[in-house]
């Protein structure tokens, strides 16, 4: 290979590789080649190879690992962050909706969706599962920070905050698969909101859609005993049944939440191949109680993690949802061993990637894929002694430890700060809008 046909080296790390062997390498890197990860291998092995490097990076006292995967997210209600507190989820939405309905607009929606992806990418989330009201807003957001985002049309029977009826949402549905299906950073979706919010004709449209174009289908379900109250009451079975009775659950198919759930209903998930997004800090705030994980994974269910949006947990921070998946379950059942340390690093990485549909692609460090990676600091007195570095991660790690994050290779946050864009504006846009979203629900 000539001189300079490598883009990037990454060495002297811990590299972190969530593949099937989830193998943990000492004082090792990688090697970049057109976006793609060339080679996971030993410091002295990339030896011979750096002055063929464009660029190389010093991993040194640095975990590198597959940059983190959020599959549930809001990330332009950053803009309400704090707003609405200590309501149950019901009460909760009807002041949420409320504020979005004064506020937001493609413009405001696009403001929130920066500030949300700043936050997310930050902390080292790589790609992200994100459900708005204006998703081609959403994707140039996303964009303009510099990761993925898995996101398209929402279905809600009322007008909702984009003001559309059922006609024009088919409309949009079907025009944003369209558009992205050949982008590498867009896995187009298409979001029914939920079942207490879709009438089951517009649930079977939507699904017809996302069949039609192999898109993902993602929805909240089963969140509080409410809904599901609300679902058997309407239609005679509960959330689960009522969406598999309809056809909406496949391989494909992601459900935020699935807190209040029996028996039979996870073995229809496990059944379905249905991919479950955790978001217990959003379950727990809300008071809407505590998924059954440890069943679910039992049963053979994918279990992934999200952080819903900073309105219902006041931040985007998948290192607390990371640690709280990975504990709340040992306490909840009195069983130490309820989710264990690969289980849970596994929902944020190759798990994430599975749902998505691209686990060939993200979701581990491998040859082949992209390389979306990240470099954390373990030099720092929280990580100190460190006797396996999965057991760091998943127990010691916060989001201020995040140094380098890299999206197909790109630098896209150097030294804890974002390389794309400079939020001056944006906050300063944000901080503008306070008087009036105050207003909103006064």
């Amino acid at each position: 290979m000539p001189a300079g046909d490598i883009d990037l080296i990454v060495k002297n790390a811990i590299v972190v590789t969530a593949d099937r062997d989830r193998r943990v390498l000492d004082d090792s890197g990688v090697a970049v080649v057109d976006a793609r990860l060339a080679g996971v291998m030993s410091s002295a092995e990339l030896r011979p190879m750096e002055e063929r490097a464009r660029r190389i990076v010093d991993g040194s006292g640095m975990i590198l690992m597959p940059g983190l995967i959020n599959t549930h997210c809001h990330a332009g209600d950053s803009l309400f962050r704090g707003l609405v507190e200590d309501l149950p989820l019901e009460a909760w939405l009807q002041t949420v909706w409320k504020a979005e309905g004064a506020i937001l607009n493609a413009e405001t929606s696009r403001l929130g969706s920066v500030l949300g992806f700043a936050e997310l990418l930050l902390s080292g989330v790589t790609t992200v599962m994100d459900m708005f009201w204006f998703p081609d807003e959403t994707v140039k957001a996303a964009r303009a920070v510099g990761l993925r985002v898995a996101t398209g049309a929402i279905f809600f029977d009322p007008p909702g905050m984009n003001r559309l009826n059922t006609e024009q949402r088919i409309a949009e549905a079907e025009t944003f698969c369209e558009n992205y299906a050949s982008a590498d950073d867009v896995l187009p979706s298409v979001m029914p909101h939920g079942t207490y919010t879709v009438s089951p004709e517009n649930l079977k449209k939507a699904r017809q859609i996302a069949d039609r174009h192999e898109a993902l289908y993602s929805t909240h379900a089963a969140e509080t005993q409410a809904e599901q109250a609300d679902i058997q009451a309407r239609y005679g079975r509960s959330v689960i049944r009522h969406l598999d009775h309809f056809g909406q659950l496949d391989g494909r198919t992601v459900l935020a939440h699935c807190v209040h759930i029996d028996d039979e209903e996870i073995d229809i998930l496990a059944r379905r191949q249905v991919t479950v997004s955790h978001n217990p800090v959003s379950n727990l705030k809300l008071g809407s109680g505590i998924a059954r994980v440890p069943d679910m994974l039992d049963a053979g269910v994918r279990v992934t993690l999200g952080t819903d949006g900073a309105i219902s947990g006041n931040d985007l921070d998948m290192w607390l949802a990371l640690r709280l998946a990975a504990m709340l379950h040992k306490g909840a059942n009195q069983k130490a061993d309820a989710v264990s340390t690969t289980q849970a690093l596994d929902m944020i990485t190759r798990n994430g990637a599975e749902a998505l549909g691209a686990g060939g692609q993200i979701g581990s460090l491998e040859p082949g894929k992209y390389a979306d990676m990240i470099l954390i600091d373990v030099r720092r007195p929280h990580a100190i002694p460190m006797f396996d570095p999965v057991t760091h991660l998943v127990y010691s790690t916060a989001k201020s430890d995040v140094r380098h994050v890299f999206l197909s290779g790109e630098q896209v946050v150097r030294d804890g700060a974002l390389t794309r864009i400079d939020l001056t504006d944006t906050i300063a846009g944000v901080e503008a809008l306070v008087p009036r979203i105050a207003a909103s629900i006064g």
